[in-house]
């Protein structure tokens, strides 16, 4: 699951090698990229969210 963590990470942040991400599509489970990318979204956007209420308030 680290590997997976890792490969959104690099994905969110414009970073992954080629060879990475040739590696994901021909090995790796697209459920599980796709459910760890929603997530991680979700936090980032909470994380947005509550820095943004916190400088206002």
């Amino acid at each position: 699951m680290w590997s997976v963590i890792k490969s959104v990470l690099a994905a969110f942040f414009g970073v992954q090698r080629d060879q990475q991400r040739r590696e994901d599509f021909e090995k790796g489970n697209p459920v599980a990229f796709i459910v760890t990318g929603i997530v991680m979204a979700l936090i980032l956007v909470g994380l947005l969210a509550l820095v943004a209420f916190l400088a206002a308030g």
